[in-house]
């Protein structure tokens, strides 16, 4: 048994982070050691591979630790919903924003401390259609942007999204969204449309900065249809919050909404695709519980 208690299963996808998972493997294993923490490493084979593992060592009395990027870390963690284990995170991918939002350590070490020594929080889990997610669902300029950013290979850490937005903004043309709420149904013309359970995204965008993960609400909000150059401007401000008058940013807060466009897009949830439109987002309230750093 551990010092904290716990016997973990390490789930790393040796992927992650253009490679940058698999060479922190040997550092891993040595600050488990140090830690007195007991652990299983397995390395993932996919999505599906890196579930049924959580799964399965959960069943067997371990606590599933996910070292990758988001999109791993956010379909395990709706793996866990509502089973009877706490997951532990280590930022193993580009952008990290579960971590960052929860205050976890994108150093190894520091987040290797939360997990030995840390608490336990219950989050809300989103639902997108059948599928879960523990971050946001967007769609519209954000699919063309994630599926560039997927796509790249050569541009490394959290430059790729810039990159890609980049890419993504030069073809873009405005959609409009329809986007059902709360006993309303509104229509928007713009570049995204985002329900957000969490934060962040994109490796630092703080695209909803109201969004709590633990309140049972989901914070929806649509870009406007402005010129190329203002949304330029307004992206530039997105890693602090202070983009949404700049993008003229309608928002909406409720526990469920419908999203549809004029045009095909595929969602994406935590960096991966996830659903395409139309679809219905909702949430699971408190249903992961995760291992975040100690209350002072």
């Amino acid at each position: 048994m551990s010092a904290n208690g716990r016997r973990h299963l390490l789930l790393v996808n040796p992927s992650a982070g253009g490679g940058r998972a698999r060479e922190l493997i040997g550092e891993l294993e040595a600050g488990m050691r140090e830690r007195g923490l007991a652990y299983r490493l397995v390395l993932t084979e996919g999505v599906e591979h890196g579930c049924s593992e959580a799964l399965a060592g959960a069943e067997a009395g371990e606590t599933p630790v996910v070292m990758s990027g988001d999109g791993l870390i956010g379909q395990v963690g709706g793996a866990l919903a509502n089973k009877d284990t706490a997951m532990g995170i280590l930022p193993g991918g580009r952008g990290n924003d579960l971590a960052r939002v929860l205050g976890i350590p994108k150093e190894l070490s520091g987040a290797l401390d939360v997990l030995a020594r840390g608490e336990e929080r219950e989050i809300d889990v989103g639902v997108c259609n059948d599928k879960r997610f523990l971050g946001l669902v967007s769609c519209g300029f954000d699919s063309d942007a994630n599926r560039i950013a997927n796509e790249t290979r050569w541009v490394k850490g959290n430059l790729v999204y810039l990159y890609a937005a980049l890419k993504a903004l030069v073809q873009w043309k405005p959609a409009t969204f329809t986007i059902e709420i709360g006993g309303s149904r509104r229509q928007v013309t713009g570049y995204t449309v985002a329900a957000a359970n969490s934060k962040a995204y994109g490796g630092g965008m703080f695209a909803a900065p109201d969004a709590e993960l633990d309140d049972g609400l989901l914070d929806v909000g649509v870009t406007g249809n402005v010129g190329k150059l203002t949304f330029l401007r307004g992206l530039a401000k997105i890693f602090k919050g202070e983009h949404r008058e700049i993008l003229q940013v309608q928002e909406w807060r409720g526990s469920e909404a419908r999203i549809s466009a004029d045009r095909p897009f595929v969602a994406y949830a935590d960096g991966d695709p996830i659903a395409k439109l139309p679809v219905t987002v909702s949430l699971l309230p408190r249903a992961l519980r995760v291992i975040v750093r100690a209350a002072a």
